[in-house]
């Protein structure tokens, strides 16, 4: 199917539909393209052909709305029964799921074919996809840098064409990183909207699943077939008053939106960020939107050092999980080093410093809303830099030796009480400092591919609404793709 990258993943469905094309031929084209492009990417870690091939076959349901689309997920929450689940761990290398997630029933009932898991760093804790047991993943607009993370993978995948959505996570901004390093669409749901069974709660109900996309419709699209809690699930969120496939076709009508330029961790943002806000402004005051400068009212570190709490002891957790599935406690040596000081740094924080820190959650949620009283979006960049190049986020060789010293004698708590965990914790999030924001708070946010670089890198920008209201934010998105598409615009593959 010469044109297959010329659809999305709505408009592939229903060419299926119309008898123009079979699902066969469809995933046979999307794993033609993979062999040819993986290679010099490194998107697509576990392929799943011959499953795929044969759903091809088997599925029957021509009224879903996805019926023979080609897709992947990450190699992160969404299980697969049988399927590598490695989490970017190299202990977990042979590792292989038990179950079906909810999620991944949902992708199937939904008539998704999935060819594969998608790379990503170890447990997802990083902003880029570099992990020692896969190796890095490649940006298809300039393969000397990263897509992002943790969903790097699967953004680079979709960049490329290999298929026109992925599955994704976003703890941090999992979904909206990679999104805006790859010229994608990424929305991040409220908290609870997609099901976490047979998990609880994701990063103590920092983290939500969903897709990074092409088109904004198939991302509405999706969320009406996934979306709606599972028997225990620890939220309930009322439902979307209409399908968001239908929201997207409404005006958003007037909205005030106000924008930031600066990081609320006071550290620099580039240029071209700050210009792809600019520009995004612009644009909305053209489109009858009330613009403003304006910014909540919150600590900028504190949302990091509260972040950084929760992260610690979530590593922490992962790794006492690992040794249950290894059989015997978890070492040094089953992780990569960041992770492990990672845990010692979970391991040396209290109970107390723990509940402080998801209090600071709901202070800063009252700040938010209090924020949304006046105002319906808020409009920032969605990362300080553009997408680094691979291997720029590693440890320099004074944080390496720090690094061994601290998990060879196990000085986390040394560590942690000399305050330079207050810096790393600066200079590791002053290059994402504008999403944690929406996860801590549960709200849902996007980010919308709406400014390219004279070097044809793509910048993201990044709106956050008002907790459930993903319908505004929908609305908005496919507003903006009608008054300058970007669907047309993708990577050159060689």
């Amino acid at each position: 199917m010469n044109d297959y990258t010329d659809y999305d993943a709505l408009g592939l469905a229903q060419l299926v539909r119309a008898g123009e094309v079979t699902a066969a031929e469809l995933v046979a084209t999307a794993i033609t393209r993979i062999e040819r492009f993986n290679p010099g990417l490194n998107a697509v870690i576990h392929p799943l052909f011959d499953p795929a091939r044969q759903a091809a076959l088997d599925f029957a349901r021509a009224d879903a709305p996805f019926h023979g689309v080609p897709f992947l997920v990450k190699d992160l929450l969404t299980t697969i029964a049988g399927a590598p689940y490695s989490k970017g761990c190299k202990a977990l290398k042979s590792h292989r799921a038990q179950v079906d997630s909810e999620l991944m029933q949902r992708y199937r009932a939904a008539g998704l074919l999935t060819l594969g898991k998608t790379n990503t760093p170890e447990f997802g804790l990083v902003a880029v996809t570099e992990p020692e047991a896969f190796g890095p993943t490649r940006n298809p607009w300039d393969t000397r840098r990263s897509p992002g993370g943790s969903s790097g993978g699967s953004a680079a995948a979709v960049a490329a064409g290999f298929v026109p959505m992925a599955g994704g996570g976003d703890g941090g901004g999992s979904i909206r990183i990679p999104a805006a390093s790859c010229g994608l669409f990424g929305l991040k749901p409220s908290r609870g909207r997609t099901p976490t069974a047979p998990l609880g709660e994701l990063w103590q109900g920092a983290a939500q699943e969903h897709v990074i996309s092409r088109s904004v419709r198939d991302s509405a699209a999706m969320l009406d077939a996934v979306q709606g809690g599972a028997p225990g699930d620890p939220y309930v969120i009322a439902p979307p008053e209409r399908p968001y496939l239908e929201e997207i076709a409404r005006p958003p009508g007037a909205l005030r939106v106000a924008f930031c330029t600066s990081s609320p961790l006071q550290s620099p943002v580039d240029p071209a960020c700050v210009a792809a806000v600019e520009h995004t402004a612009g644009l909305l005051q053209q489109l009858g939107h009330q613009v403003e400068e304006a910014r909540p009212d919150y600590d900028g570190l504190a949302v990091a050092r509260s972040y950084l709490t929760m992260y610690f002891g979530e590593v922490a957790a992962e790794l006492a999980e690992l040794g249950e599935i290894l059989g015997r406690p978890a070492r040094a040596a089953d992780v990569e080093p960041l992770t492990w000081l990672l845990g010692l740094l979970g391991r040396a924080t209290s109970a107390r410093e723990f509940v402080l820190a998801k209090q600071q959650w709901n202070v800063l949620g009252r700040a938010m809303g209090a924020f949304f009283d006046r105002y319906d979006l808020y409009l920032t960049p969605t990362m300080a830099v553009l997408p680094p190049l691979i291997g720029a986020d590693q440890p320099g060789p004074f944080e390496q030796l720090l690094v061994k010293a601290v998990n060879r004698f196990g000085l986390g708590r040394l560590l942690k009480a000399s305050g330079m965990v207050d810096k790393l914790a600066t200079a590791s999030l002053a290059r994402v400092p504008f999403t944690q924001l929406a996860n801590l708070t549960g709200l849902p946010a996007m980010s919308v591919p709406l400014h390219w670089t004279a070097e044809s890198l793509p910048v993201g920008v990044h709106f956050m609404a008002p907790f459930g209201a993903e319908a505004r934010l929908l609305r908005l998105a496919a507003q903006l793709e009608q008054a300058q598409p970007w669907f047309g615009r993708r990577p050159e593959m060689r």
